[in-house]
């Protein structure tokens, strides 16, 4: 549906040029969403698609491990598409305290986005709203340390930002002018809270992600404060159980469609055709991760199978496999502190698994080596590949 543009342009002068800078109308769009034909069909495979996966992961031996790996994946996808180039392993990596000579940069980035997942979570479960305040200190965890630390996190911006071009004037795209933002936000929130049934939880999420990206409040971290926000909006509607739906693999794979489809919102308001590949970008998410989930259970089954069958060596080496399974990549050190054996039956175990191809030594060395869980990180890996 052509609307025309969801907004209005505000000509400020910045560096000495004119730039139109784009402010948002406030949601929800007018006229409404017209949610019929097409677009009713992918919200109802969408929707049918979440619960397969609120249901599947929901009877995971272990729901807790998995979300343990799974939200890092979501962590390194969601920063590449900001140019970090960490991968999952030097995450985990880094996240071992006795990990030798693991490279930092990038993965510092990586570290603070699961931290500022961990905390809106977190504050969620406690009762605290979805709110301009919570989405504040996501931010200020988020650029903690690393890239982004001097532009001001945990704050609201109060200069202009733009997106793509080296300047505002050849920039894609220009927010809103500093002296918009706390009142775009404002609106924002207010949407949020909103008390309607008008809107599906799955509409309204498309609807918050556009408008948050459209408004783009910080300084620096505004791609990844807006992915997150769609698993907290589904997390804190009670849509989903546990956090566990994670868009940034599918807007990485088609990200030319996903920024002309916000383009087009900002100028002919076709808020339908963004819905469309919002809602298909939740299906085949939520597809994935189901197979994923069940892809893990099926190999951690049949390599404890294979270990059961080891006679008196099985025992240390459940122990080890347990262990693995909770940290894809570790050290014999941690393997000991986690499994509860002793550092000899931790070596040991670590043989058995490698002797039967299940783990395998990364690291080359006699000191501080470090194991892999192979096949678990392959699975983990599919579509990690840097941009």
């Amino acid at each position: 549906m052509n609307r025309g543009a969801t907004g209005r342009f505000d000509m400020v002068s910045i560096g000495g040029e004119r730039v139109r800078a784009f402010v948002p109308n406030r949601l929800p769009p007018n006229p409404p969403i017209a949610l019929d034909g097409p677009l009713q069909s992918s919200l109802e495979q969408a929707l049918l698609a979440l619960g397969r996966l609120d249901s599947v992961v929901t009877l995971l031996p272990d729901t807790a491990l998995f979300l343990y790996t799974y939200v890092r994946k979501e962590a390194v996808l969601s920063s590449q598409i900001e140019g970090t180039q960490s991968s999952l392993s030097d995450l985990l990596m880094f996240e071992l305290e006795d990990a030798p000579g693991v490279p930092m940069g990038d993965v510092v980035e990586v570290s603070n986005y699961v931290a500022a997942m961990d905390l809106g979570l977190r504050r969620l479960r406690e009762g605290f709203p979805l709110s301009n305040r919570l989405i504040r200190e996501i931010h200020g965890v988020l650029l903690s340390r690393g890239r982004g630390s001097q532009k001001e996190p945990g704050s609201f911006r109060t200069s202009q930002n733009w997106i793509g071009g080296t300047r505002p004037g050849n920039a894609t795209f220009v927010p809103p002018p500093p002296y918009a933002v706390s009142e775009c936000m404002s609106e924002f929130e207010r949407f949020l809270h909103a008390d309607d049934n008008a809107a599906p939880i799955l509409v309204k999420a498309g609807l918050v992600h556009v408008q948050f990206e459209t408004i783009h409040p910080f300084l620096d971290g505004n791609g990844r404060v807006g992915r997150l926000l769609i698993t907290f909006l589904l997390c804190h509607a009670g849509v989903l159980r546990e956090p566990i739906l994670y868009m940034s693999l599918f807007l990485k794979q088609h990200r030319d469609d996903y920024y002309r489809l916000l383009d087009e919102v900002r100028k002919t308001g076709d808020w339908e055709a963004w819905l469309n590949f919002f809602l298909e970008g939740v299906r085949q998410t939520a597809t994935g991760a189901v197979a994923t989930a069940q892809q893990l259970v099926a190999l951690f089954q049949e390599h404890r199978d294979r270990i059961q069958q080891q006679g008196r060596a099985a025992g240390s080496a459940l122990r080890v496999h347990q262990a693995l399974k909770e940290r894809p990549i570790t050290s014999l050190l941690e393997v000991s502190r986690r499994a509860g054996v002793s550092f000899p039956a931790a070596s040991s175990g670590m043989k058995t698994l490698i002797d039967l191809g299940i783990a395998r030594e990364l690291t080359g060395k006699r000191r501080n080596r470090m194991f892999g869980y192979d096949r678990y990180l392959a699975i983990l890996n599919e579509g990690m590949e840097p941009l």
